[in-house]
């Protein structure tokens, strides 16, 4: 009787595609780690060009976080008693950048939190930045790391807003990661997605923006109703409205929040929300513009239709380049959307240039130098023209971050308040923005207006426009009603109010106490 053995090496190794899966992952996560740790390094170039930081809010956004470690995840809001954020009505809108935040807070002192500001806001816009580059791999868009690093040469104002410790890089990473599945019609994702952005930041409405352009989208290049894109993110936003640790308060606070933004500001809101003049557009974000020509111009050659990723990145960088017209703060998006929507466009004529140069094995020496051009040509060319504009943007980006307030503005005079004022006392200002930096260096005091003059307005109107008309001059000699109508013990002004000082010449109840570079604080005498 003859035995027949089969050899070991007969059988199929059924590892072999796990072990290519493995690989391929391995290799995306490697390309995933080489570009973060590049647009770091790009954005520390950004944020380091100031010892300080990029926005006031930053200061407001960075004690709270620390105030996340010290009583908890929500801590009791005392510091704007007569505004819409009073105690009894706070509403935390920024509640996970906070916690994100909180990550950099450990150690309490005042240099070691902005440093750790600084290093959370280069982190964050390097994660959107990765997210965009993932989702245009996904999309098969040839050199996509190229168009990724491309987002450093479009806008020197992107980059500077980015790098603010303010909530829109991790915006754009939602909305990002979003996009992304919606393109690959994973549509189960944005319910997580909605709920978490509610919790993130206030811009959450833009999600609906996206799902409604992918609805529209399908409905022309598919000839059917995806329900799911709009359905999922709805859902998601409805259950991270409910599901809030600040329920009810934070359904008033957004209706009361976003309802003065919409239309022109009547009340005197930060500049971010009024629009840029056409030349400084031009100029800030001319390679935004650019790019999203360049995409019109692809379709164009194409001579195609476009195709459902492309249409909904169309009308998004449309959506997104009508709000910059309008406000100068929606430059948070319509860069990164609009090379996006150029990318898209450019796919097909890059992916069919490259194919033609791989397969003409048969062609003459001149052709194959010719496909070669084509190959390697393209993305070297690509590459540098965008390092060209990245070493424009870049230096203007950090100028900007150079020309910050510095960092140690109002630590005199939050210094010597803290050593002089009972705790709780409230401490009138002469502007509104500076409560971050007030509220930053000494949490004994209350203030009397901040983040956003609406909120106060919305509050008490008749208080606020005695406020306006106190802080403008227009009232001699304020101190006692300053007491009366406010409850102030204190009085910080910067040097710049000079219509404000020269109407407390000579008052009586208020007595100068401490003054430098930045600020004078008076004490109110009853």
């Amino acid at each position: 009787m003859t035995v027949t053995c089969r050899a070991r090496s007969d059988v199929p190794a059924p590892t072999r595609p796990v072990r290519a899966t493995i690989r391929a992952l391995a290799a995306r996560a490697l390309s995933a780690t080489g570009l973060f740790a590049l647009f770091t390094t790009l954005f520390a170039f950004v944020q380091f060009g100031t010892a300080g930081l990029a926005d006031n809010d930053g200061f407001y956004h960075m004690r709270m976080a620390r105030l996340m470690l010290e009583e908890g995840l929500t801590p009791r809001f005392v510091w704007l008693p007569s505004s819409i954020l009073n105690a009894d009505s706070f509403y935390d809108h920024h509640f996970l950048y906070h916690a994100y935040l909180a990550m950099f807070a450990g150690n309490p002192d005042d240099d070691a939190l902005i440093m750790g500001a600084k290093l959370a806001s280069i982190m964050m816009p390097a994660l959107a930045f990765v997210a965009i580059w993932w989702l245009l791999r996904a999309e098969d868009v040839p050199w996509a790391w190229i168009w990724a690093l491309g987002l450093f040469g479009i806008s020197e104002a992107f980059l500077y807003r980015m790098s603010m410790p303010r909530a829109q890089s991790a915006s754009l990473l939602v909305l990002a990661l979003s996009l992304h599945v919606l393109l690959q019609r994973r549509y189960h994702w944005l319910l997580p997605l909605g709920f978490l952005y509610v919790w993130l930041y206030n811009a959450f409405p833009l999600l609906l923006m996206l799902g409604g352009a992918t609805f529209l989208a399908t409905i022309v290049t598919d000839r059917r109703i995806e329900w799911r894109a709009l359905l999922f993110p709805v859902a998601g936003i409805v259950l991270g409205l409910l599901i809030n640790p600040y329920v009810p308060e934070n359904l008033i606070f957004i209706a009361n929040h976003l309802a003065p933004k919409i239309g022109q500001p009547e009340t005197s809101v930060g500049n971010e929300w009024y629009p840029y003049q056409t030349w400084t557009l031009v100029g800030n974000s001319g390679g935004a513009l650019a790019a999203w020509l360049l995409g019109t111009f692809a379709i164009g050659w194409r001579g195609s239709r476009m195709d459902r990723s492309t249409l909904i990145a169309f009308g998004l960088s449309v959506f997104f380049g009508i709000l910059l017209f309008k406000s100068r703060r929606f430059v948070e998006y319509f860069p990164p959307f609009a090379l996006i929507f150029a990318a898209l466009a450019c796919a097909p004529l890059l992916r069919s240039w490259r194919i033609a140069a791989l397969e003409r094995h048969d062609a003459s020496l001149r052709q194959h130098w010719r496909m070669g051009a084509r190959r390697y040509g393209i993305p070297v060319a690509f590459a540098i023209v965008i390092g060209v504009l990245a070493t424009l943007t870049l230096p203007a980006a950090r100028a900007q971050m150079a020309d910050s307030r510095p960092a140690e503005t109002y630590a005199g005079a939050s210094a010597w308040l803290r050593a002089h004022a009972y705790p709780g006392t409230m401490v009138f200002q002469t502007d509104w923005d500076d409560f971050p930096r007030l509220f930053f260096y000494n949490t004994a005091s209350r203030y009397t207006i901040g983040l956003d003059p609406t909120y106060m307005q919305l509050y008490d109107p008749d208080l606020y426009d005695e406020w306006v008309a106190i802080t403008r001059g227009k009232v001699s000699e304020p101190g006692a009603r300053i007491a009366e109508r406010f409850g102030a013990q204190y009085v910080v002004t910067d040097h710049a109010h000079g219509a404000f000082l020269r109407a407390i010449e000579g008052d009586p109840h208020l007595r100068e106490v401490y003054r430098d570079t930045d600020a004078i604080v008076f004490v109110v005498v009853q």
